[in-house]
């Protein structure tokens, strides 16, 4: 929970989420009259909204009213909470975008605990049991503009304004630059070079991927909405927050190895596709000759057998328990950070670690 009074009542998960319909009704309903949209066309863009965008644990959305309520330091009034829930829904229309095109890129099979999007069959009538493939790229894209058709509708008259369309510019064009550095980790998927899966590389994946969109983003807009965003704040949020999104990263990616179907709600395949993973960087780091050909002859297959046996290195090097000393380590040096903070309300970035310390999904 965030550190707030406890009589202080967080926006709830079932109170987020009651405002999704809301949201979606807005965009649907201007479909036919502003853009002369068939109703086959409008079932469609319903149907991509509901599969893809409610379905997570909304923790990135639900980060924006928690924080700015820790940084108020109060119970926020409908009108806060109102526009935090939005700004929320915005992050988590983000994260759609994303992970729509995502899971077409890297042929993901299972997201969030059922089929990914481009391999649903198309919500249109007569479709022949067609899958919607790679029309899921030009969704992606719809799913991005919808968010500046919300905060058209709900703060073009606003003094944030302008901050608020350049935050999510500036934090899209990152993202995008980060998914350009993982996808091009390997420069030849026919030929891998594992020399190329360094901590360098691994941090800046991370940082540009994960770290701006999954935890600056949502505290950054927190401030925006308290008038507290600043150079020197945000200076000071980005000092913490972007090593917390690597924390994050690492948890993920351990996940994504030793976590189950019912915990993560998909099918880990970080080995089998090659990915420059926080695993592998570290087994990498302490492989003897001959452990580093049995990387070199299993990474990056499908073969069961061979997934199997880049897990059993990693059994043999110890990872799961240098992952564990890693994640206190680092749990340690972020509350140090948070602690020495002194411009920025530091409630909010304790209510966020704590939600995500040790986590197990």
């Amino acid at each position: 929970l965030f550190c707030c009074s406890l009589t202080m009542a967080l926006v709830s998960f079932q109170e987020f989420l009651d405002f999704f319909p809301q949201l979606t009704q807005d965009l649907i309903s201007e479909l036919q009259p502003l853009f002369e949209m068939p109703q086959y066309a409008v079932d469609y863009l319903q149907k991509l909204c509901d599969y893809n965008v409610p379905g997570g644990k909304l923790n990135r959305g639900l980060t924006v009213p928690h924080a700015l309520q820790a940084i108020k330091g109060r119970e926020l009034t409908l009108e806060e909470r109102k526009d935090a829930i939005i700004l929320g829904w915005g992050i988590e229309w983000l994260q759609a975008y994303f992970l729509v095109a995502d899971d077409l890129m890297d042929q993901s099979k299972m997201r969030r605990g059922q089929p990914c999007w481009y391999q649903c069959e198309k919500p249109i009538e007569g479709s022949n049991g067609e899958t919607i493939g790679v029309i899921a790229s030009n969704d992606s894209f719809i799913i991005e503009s919808m968010i500046y058709r919300i905060f058209k509708k709900y703060f073009r008259s606003r003094d944030f304004y302008v901050d608020l369309l350049d935050l999510f510019h500036e934090v899209s064009y990152q993202t995008q630059l980060g998914q350009l550095l993982d996808l091009t980790s390997q420069p030849s998927v026919a030929k891998k070079n594992l020399d190329l899966f360094t901590e360098e590389t691994y941090k800046r994946i991370v940082k540009y991927k994960t770290a701006f969109y999954s935890f600056y983003m949502p505290v950054a807009l927190a401030m925006m909405l308290a008038g507290i965003y600043t150079e020197d704040a945000l200076n000071t949020a980005r000092a913490i927050l972007l090593p917390m999104g690597e924390y994050f990263q690492i948890q993920d990616d351990f996940l994504d190895c030793y976590g189950t179907y019912e915990q993560i709600g998909k099918i880990g395949r970080d080995i089998e596709e090659n990915k420059c993973s926080w695993l592998v960087v570290q087994a990498l780091k302490r492989v003897t000759p001959e452990q580093r050909q049995i990387l070199e002859d299993n990474y990056a297959h499908e073969e069961v057998e061979c997934v199997a046996r880049v897990k059993q290195l990693y059994q043999e090097l110890g990872i799961e328990a240098i992952f564990h000393a890693y994640e206190e380590e680092s749990y340690q040096q972020l509350k140090s950070l948070i602690d020495s903070a002194e411009n920025v309300p530091k409630a909010a970035f304790e209510g966020l670690l704590s939600k995500i310390y040790k986590r197990k999904l």
